[in-house]
């Protein structure tokens, strides 16, 4: 009997322990990991193809756009454009700087009147024989001056000559030395327009992380230092693109990546993800990979080809705060999540409306060119995307998050301090709830809480994240349990 009773007490103390959780101890440091954060923001391309579909931008869906973005508050914008939808004429190899302006002028205007800082440039040269032609380079640096200079859209501070210039679907198909005689080249002639090289300065390489192009002699890495080594007083932004897996990020290993490509990057400079978005071909990702190619076949309005078919999925909305923190953490000064909008682009830039690249929060021309209402509704990523944007905004310092174990807790976090005030996010991505005691470097007065959990999204008819509480006035600490698969972000910033 005795036995048996002291067998039972032991199996309840045991099942007791197996039932508590250890609270996790995150602590924000006040030692600054990065000053002056550009940013966190979005592709958003200036609908080329729109009129090639035969509808392009109502008003409406301008405003549309514009409201979102309020919203989101976007720190900086890549905004690329393919210059056979702009000033080069394809059918009479003609230059006409004011051909198609409306659309790049509505969003370039946008960013101007609100202060964001917009990465520009071209995907590539007009024709593919142009890769090197100095024709190009008279035309594409004439345009940007014509932007700049003559239109006062001064929110352009950085230039791109080449998307990806390392890739083997790039014109330059990896051809480093042809990409820096093309820089020099595109440096001279800016330097003859008055003014312009004050205005804005080179970016680059632009190339694709932890990719090597087997022409090219050099990985992104390689791109990156050969260019600090022999360009840098070129380039004013080190840009990169990233497109990892989910598994590879979440296990915390993409830490060690972004390291290796900021390594090169000179003080002084600010390196950033000039794109960034999931891919799922590693063996890892393997069931979402079924999934996005299930959700593929047959699908009306794209192939597939160069798509996230999951970004409609709650969980995308976890996995792109959860890059943002990386990237942050790492010293970075920002990123821009691929992309705003499917009705951007199709594959390849052709034209072709039934081949549409879905990587977007929404889809603005859903109801007009693709006959689904439902595509311009936001997508749940829109929610978590905004306030990363918002309430990190351009100037922060990134504060040192200390978070033991993570990958283990799969739980991550990052901090921010701007004018005084304070912004933590949170992520766990791992499938148990987490008690968790964040330790702060200061009061917190008059706090507010957001929330993004799959049963509680707190928003306004039009989107717009709504804090499930306020007025929390916090010392020096903030307890809380951070669920499965959720976000929250903590901020005392003024909206």
């Amino acid at each position: 009997m005795k036995t048996n009773s002291l067998l039972i007490v032991m199996v309840a103390l045991l099942v007791a322990a197996c039932g508590r959780q250890q609270t996790l101890e995150v602590t924000v440091s006040p030692e600054v990991v990065h000053e002056d954060y550009l940013g966190n923001g979005v592709e958003w391309d200036p609908y080329d193809e729109a009129e090639s579909w035969g509808c392009a931008v109502s008003e409406e869906d301008w405003q549309k756009l514009f409201r979102r973005l309020d919203i989101m508050r976007p720190q900086y914008v890549r905004c690329m454009i393919n210059s056979p939808y702009r000033y080069y004429d394809p059918t009479t190899g003609r230059y006409d700087k004011t051909r198609n302006f409306a659309s790049i002028a509505r969003l370039l205007r946008y960013c101007t009147e609100r202060g964001i800082t917009v990465v520009y440039g071209e995907y590539n040269p007009p024709t593919w024989e142009m890769k090197d032609d100095s024709r190009w380079v008279d035309m594409a640096v004439d345009y940007l001056n014509f932007l700049v200079n003559e239109s006062g859209f001064s929110c352009i501070k950085y230039f791109v000559i080449f998307n990806e210039p390392d890739g083997d679907w790039a014109s330059t198909n990896g051809d480093y030395e042809l990409w820096k005689d093309m820089l020099l080249q595109f440096h001279r002639k800016m330097s003859e327009y008055p003014g312009l090289t004050d205005k804005v300065k080179l970016a680059g390489p632009d190339v694709v992380a932890n990719y090597k192009n087997a022409a090219s002699p050099y990985d992104a890495e390689g791109w990156v230092r050969q260019c600090a080594t022999e360009l840098d007083s070129l380039i004013g932004i080190y840009d990169i693109h990233a497109y990892p897996g989910q598994h590879e990020v979440r296990s915390g290993s993409y830490a060690d990546i972004l390291a290796r490509h900021k390594q090169w990057v000179p003080a002084g400079k600010n390196i950033i993800l000039g794109e960034a978005g999931y891919k799922y071909r590693q063996a890892a990702d393997s069931l979402l990979q079924a999934e996005y190619d299930r959700r593929v076949e047959g699908h009306p309005f794209t192939r597939g080809s160069d798509c996230n078919m999951l970004v409609y999925d709650y969980f995308y909305g976890l996995d792109m705060p959860l890059l943002a923190m990386e990237v942050m953490n790492a010293g970075y000064a920002g990123l821009a999540a691929w992309m705003l909008d499917d009705a951007m682009h199709s594959n390849g830039d052709s034209g072709r409306a039934e081949d549409v690249k879905i990587w977007g929060m929404w889809n603005i021309l859903g109801e007009e060119v693709f006959g689904k209402t439902a595509e311009e509704e936001v997508r749940p990523w829109f929610y978590t995307w905004s306030l990363m944007c918002r309430y990190f905004p351009g100037g922060t310092d990134v504060l040192r998050s200390i978070v033991p174990n993570r990958a283990e807790h799969q739980v991550y976090a990052v901090a921010g301090r701007h004018d005084g005030q304070l912004s933590v996010a949170l992520v766990n991505v791992g499938d148990t709830d987490c008690p968790l005691r964040l330790r702060l470097p200061s009061a917190m007065p008059d706090a507010r809480l957001y929330v993004y959990e799959e049963n509680q999204l707190s928003a306004d008819s039009c989107g717009a994240p709504l804090p499930v509480r306020e007025d929390m006035q916090l010392q020096d600490s903030y307890e809380t349990v951070l669920k499965a698969h959720s976000f929250q972000l903590l901020t005392n910033l003024k909206d």
